[in-house]
């Protein structure tokens, strides 16, 4: 048994530290020489101006790109995991905030409860009384894997309800029959961790939603999203009952579903699969993260299907699509692809999307683009169903960042902030900014992260606090090196 769930777990971090499942994407993420990051700026040749215009122009070509160095952001470590039995390791998506100013997330490793893999943790930060004091973190939930019918291995972070608990998934565990490599590891889990009535006290978690078989779902990543009446929904990369040859590890091709309270106390939560993706030109393995418009229809990604063949190989560059509620209760909800990538514009999308101001959606692409590093893409809708999508920024890997695994997020001035998980000056990844000047948009590369004793592999989406700091999480590096070379990953706060 320990074997042959070390072979799972060796599977599933090989996957994540490529970025990508092996039979999902055939993605090359290049390693080129690291050069300094810096913001785009025109090139300038001598035959184009007098020589005194040039050099003036020169001139002013270095005060802005030294400008631009010392507007660089500053980052600052907020926390470093420990792993081990104590602490977990690899946070598995980004952090939310409570109300008095607490952050909240996930690791998909450490706790020690089911070794080798160990099963993940749930886990608060909360800020110093005084400023410039360390953060203090506590472990709220240690998951114990299916053999205890908890959940295993987080895979996304954790949202907050407006009473302060936290919902949030595990990719395996639970009661389901999920078998991998000859091993029962259960088809995952919706939790919800409920604070203690008493300073102090434990927090209590839930299992609201075992997956029971692979045509319900499997492997539910990304995070959930309320609506208005307090249904829950998700997406699981894995299962609903349609698509065969997405995986030959995994049955299905990914599907949404939603999952409805009791109607009294004690009961049960009940799930009905909203669409189960089938393959091809309709998509497969969806990212999870989904969000709503004003007329309630879910918005998503998928990393594989769509266009296969070509540049996108036979797994598919992935689709961006809807999901359309009903108009008669019970009835099926509609999907549509609202678009399908190619390559070139893009290719196999890790994150979801957001909304604009103007029904825009806006995310990132984990590959294609110029250099199969990644792409930062806009969706603009127009008449009869039509949607145009518009490139943003292709990003080189080594000059700017490469293979952004996040969503982005907009501050009040409308510019986009997100991350990319490598490359970078020192190949660690980014935090990068996109500024609308006009019909265009301006790429700066805000930070690039180190290394140990720094973090490394940013993933998750970043949030802002109530002064314009942002904060997020690494999966690897920091200042611990009980979690082998790769390190146990980061909580961190960047400013300008």
């Amino acid at each position: 048994m320990q074997a042959g769930f070390q072979k799972i777990v060796s599977m599933w971090k090989s996957a994540k530290m490529r970025g990508i499942m092996t039979e999902l994407y055939s993605l090359a993420i290049p390693r080129r020489a690291r050069n300094p990051r810096q913001e785009i700026t025109p090139v300038m040749t001598l035959t184009s101006c007098r020589l005194t215009k040039c050099f003036l122009n020169f001139l002013l070509a270095v005060l802005s790109l030294t400008l631009i160095a010392s507007a660089e952001w500053n980052e600052k470590v907020l926390y470093s995991f420990q792993g081990g039995t104590a602490d977990g390791s690899s946070p598995a998506g980004g952090v939310v905030f409570d109300a008095a100013g607490n952050l909240y997330g996930a690791t998909d490793q450490g706790g020690g409860e089911c070794p080798p893999a160990q099963c993940g943790t749930v886990f608060q930060l909360a800020p110093p009384a005084k400023s410039g004091d360390p953060w203090t973190e506590t472990v709220l939930h240690v998951f114990k894997g299916n053999a205890s019918g908890d959940g295993n291995t987080p895979v996304g972070s954790v949202i907050l309800d407006s009473s302060g608990n936290l919902y949030g998934t595990t990719g395996y565990g639970g009661t389901g029959d999920c078998v991998l490599l000859g091993e029962k590891v259960g088809c995952g889990t919706v939790y919800e961790l409920s604070p203690p009535t008493q300073k102090g006290g434990a927090w209590t978690e839930t299992i609201l939603y075992s997956f029971p078989t692979a045509k319900q779902g499997y492997l539910p990543n990304g995070n959930l999203v309320f609506d208005k009446v307090g249904n829950l929904y998700g997406a699981t990369m894995f299962g609903g009952g349609y698509g065969t040859t997405c995986n030959a590890f995994y049955q299905y091709c990914g599907a949404v579903f939603e999952l409805s309270p009791p109607r009294k106390k004690g009961g049960k939560w009940t799930e009905r699969v909203l669409h189960g993706f089938k393959g091809g030109t309709d998509g497969t393995n969806p990212n999870g993260s989904l969000i709503f418009n004003k007329k309630g229809a879910l918005y998503g990604t998928a990393s594989g299907g769509g266009i296969e063949g070509g540049e996108c190989g036979s797994v598919g560059c992935g689709t961006v699509f809807a999901l359309r509620p009903p108009i008669s209760l019970g009835a099926a909800w509609k999907e549509d692809a609202l678009y399908r990538f190619h390559g070139p514009d893009g290719g196999n999308p890790a994150a979801g999307v957001i909304l604009g101001t103007n029904g825009d959606l806006f995310s990132t692409t984990l590959g294609g683009g110029n250099s199969g590093s990644g792409t930062v893409f806009q969706l603009t809708p127009g008449s009869a169903g039509h949607w145009t999508e518009r490139v943003l920024y292709r990003f080189q890997y080594d000059k700017d960042g490469g293979a952004p695994r996040s969503s982005l997020v907009f501050d009040s001035e409308d510019n986009l902030y997100g991350t990319a998980s490598g490359g970078g000056a020192f190949g660690g990844g980014t935090i990068f900014r996109l500024r609308p000047t006009g019909k265009s948009w301006t790429f700066a590369s805000l930070y690039s992260f180190t290394g140990r004793p720094d973090g490394s592999y940013p993933i998750g989406g970043l949030i802002f606090d109530g002064s314009g700091d942002l904060y997020g999480v690494t999966q690897y590096s920091g200042s611990v090196q009980t979690c082998g070379s790769n390190g146990c990953g980061t909580v961190f706060t960047a400013k300008p």
